[in-house]
Parts: C-alpha cells; structure tokens; sequence
C-alpha cells in the first residue's frame, strides 16, 4: 500500500521522521486524515524537530502527545509527519536541511513557517486538515500565505505534553483546514467544554495592524473587511497599541528569546548543531539576552494583556490582518527575510503577548498569492470564535 510520500509532490511530509497511526473507527473526525507538525510525539517513532542533530539524539517517543491522541481518538488518521523550520525558529519555512515545502496557492513563494508542512499539506488537498503549532504566528502566518484557514488557540487551553517546547509562555498547538465548519469541529474535538457566553456584537478594527500593510495589499484587504462589518451590531476603529506596534514587538521579541535559550540553549550549547542560515544567528541573539533583565518587560507584557482584554471585554472581536502581504519569493535576500519577519511580528505578535485566540480566514488574495484576514477574541472564547467564522464564511468565503 503507497503512503503519502509517495503522492507527496510538495515536499510537504518529512522522509527522515515518517509516522503514520490509525484512529478510532468511530468520532467526528473518522474517515479524515491528517499530517503532524514534527514537534509532536508519536510512539515508537522519532521527532525530528527540522534538525538532523536532534533526531539523531533522541529515541524514539514513548507515549504519543496528548493533543495528537485526541485527534486519533476522535478517528483521525495520521498520514505523516510534516516539515517545519529547523527547531522552529523561523516564520519563512525554508529549511537548510530538508529543502522548502511548495507553496500550492503560490508556487516559488514561501509556505510560512514554522508550520510550513503542515500549511501547504491542506492548501494542496494531500490532506483534509494538519496539526501545526503557533508561539508567534507559525500557524497563523503559513495559513494566510497558502490561503488556508489557521487557529491558534488561547494559551493554555490544549495540553502540550508530548510537543517540543519552544518559548512555553506563548506556545500553543493550532491546526489547518480548507473547511471552517471541519476548523470548528477539530475545535470541538481538541478544546473541551466552554462556558456560554454573550454573542460578538462588536467588532474593532485594528487601525495600527491594518497601516501595517504592503500598499498593494491594503486595498484589497481593506474590501474584504468590509463585508463583514454588517454582521455586528457595533463598529468602531481602535489602536492595538498607542506607541505603535513595533514598541509591543520590542516586547515580545526579547521575551521570546530569552525563554528560547532557557529550553534550548544548553543543548544547543552542548551538541553546536550546524544551524542554517537565519537560524544559527538568532540563536546567538538569543544567547547574548539577559535573562535577569527582563523584569520591565514582563510588567509590560502585562499591561499589553490587560489593554487587549479592556477591549474586548466578553462581547467583542479584532480585526486585523494576519500578515503584511503575499509571500515573498523563495531564496529572497536576508534584508528581504528580515523586513518580512518584523513587519510580521508586528502584527503576530499581540496574540502572542496576551495568549488570545485568533483565526486567519482566507478572504482575499492578489494575483501574486493569498491574503489572510484574522479575528482575535478574548480569552477561552475559542468555541464562540470558530462559531463566528463558520457563519461569517458561510456568505463571504467561496467553496474551496
């Protein structure tokens, strides 16, 4: 019997680390299969993380990840494990070692990453949905470059045990899909119960994200937001953050460094991987932070956390877009890369900070590829935020 890396014509699925496991022959998700992000165990195979050098030192899993056991047990299939950016430290996916996924909505235009297996593997139908996981935008960023819908879940809410941890205070499992009603039921599936609560009846549109935008994005994006104000009751402009987004990124970027080098700097340290271009020199940006110093950053991450909830409050939702514009070229410049990231970052980042849900719906795109448009939603209202898309997209998203 073939497997999917046979019919894998995206170099989407990792042939150094391939898994596969059958689900429950019964639950909302039998009949389905799915990819893996290689962060998540699976027993009896290894996790490869996009390093050879951490393949290589770390046996085969013992117990698979909670979060993968309940896709099994809700009778998905697992078809593979998909590729990711080496040790997850990079939104582009292109890596060093096991080459770039294609981008199917783009072709030789980056997938995104860090979740870059797991988005093209949906975008190009070599599965029905993907685990990916999302710390500053690895599923939300590649779902917008390849014109797919991407939630990532309120910090917390899905267990992590099994998954490598990248920056734990951000870290969250999310997932992809074609289909926002099949995003909604692999919700039901990975989130529990949650409480009822007041419907959305406000919407914010994040002036400051949206002037964030490549000026050939702007327009189209900006259209496509407008069909959706009709569906609230309340419509108002606001800034995310009064001094600008690039001061909440000077935030985040250092906080995520520091917790980086904390989990991954001894080994780093003790194996010198031969890290690819991009990643060895952020890993040694991220040596050189000053764990101890980060005490003004913390209280400031804080008053980022309360200044998103005031806003929401328990009745409304953001709208902004998920990144800046189209997916640049494949083998862009460094400078290229680099402008990419931060302007990425910025408008990535606040969920991050403040642990907030978020999904990319794919609503718009220019000629060059697809534009993602995001809704974020208060705390543990991931399930009335699935709600919302599902009925938003019922009218403004075309069959896919």
């Amino acid at each position: 019997m073939s497997s999917i890396l046979d019919r894998d014509h995206l170099n989407a699925f990792c042939r150094h680390s391939h898994a596969e496991a059958q689900g429950a022959t019964q639950g909302p998700l039998a009949g389905l299969n799915c990819g893996i992000k290689d962060i998540y165990d699976i027993a009896g195979f290894r996790t490869g993380w996009g390093s050879p050098e951490w393949l290589a030192d770390h046996p085969p899993a013992a117990i698979t990840a909670t979060v993968v056991q309940q896709l099994l047990d809700a009778g998905a299939a697992i078809v593979g494990k998909t590729q990711t950016d080496e040790l997850t430290f990079s939104l582009a996916g292109e890596n060093a070692h096991y080459g770039t996924p294609v981008n199917p909505a783009a072709p030789g235009r980056i997938p995104g990453g860090s979740s870059s297996g797991s988005a093209a593997a949906t975008a190009g139908g070599l599965v029905d949905f993907a685990l990916g996981s999302d710390t500053g935008g690895s599923v939300r960023g590649p779902a917008a470059l390849c014109g797919v819908f991407g939630m990532r879940p309120t910090h917390g809410r899905i267990s992590l045990a099994g998954a490598c941890a990248f920056a734990p205070s951000m870290d969250t499992a999310g997932w992809f899909a074609r289909d926002p009603a099949l995003l909604e039921t692999i919700g039901t599936v990975l989130l529990g119960p949650e409480p009822a609560r007041s419907p959305f009846t406000r919407v914010l549109i994040a002036e400051d994200a949206f002037a964030e935008l490549e000026p050939e994005a702007a327009p189209t994006l900006k259209a496509a937001r407008k069909d959706l104000l009709a569906h609230f009751a309340t419509v108002a402009s606001v800034r995310l953050s009064p001094a600008g987004l690039g001061d909440w990124l000077d935030v985040f970027r250092p906080l995520q460094g520091a917790e980086i080098w904390a989990g991954l700097g001894p080994w780093v340290t003790a194996h010198q991987p031969k890290l690819g271009p991009g990643i060895a020199e952020r890993f040694a940006w991220a040596a050189g932070l000053d764990a101890s110093a980060m005490g003004p950053l913390h209280q400031q991450r804080a008053a980022i956390s309360a200044r998103l909830a005031d806003l929401l409050g328990d009745d409304a939702v953001i709208l902004l877009p998920t990144m800046p514009g189209v997916a640049p070229f494949c083998g862009s410049s460094a400078a290229v890369m680099d402008s990419f990231r931060r302007r990425a970052l910025g408008l990535l980042s606040p969920a991050g900070l403040a642990g907030l849900p978020q999904i990319t719906m794919p609503l718009a795109r220019l000629p060059t590829g697809p534009l993602g448009l995001s809704v974020m939603g208060p705390r543990g209202s991931d399930l009335a935020l699935l709600a919302l898309v599902s009925r938003l997209c019922a009218v403004h998203c075309a069959p896919r």
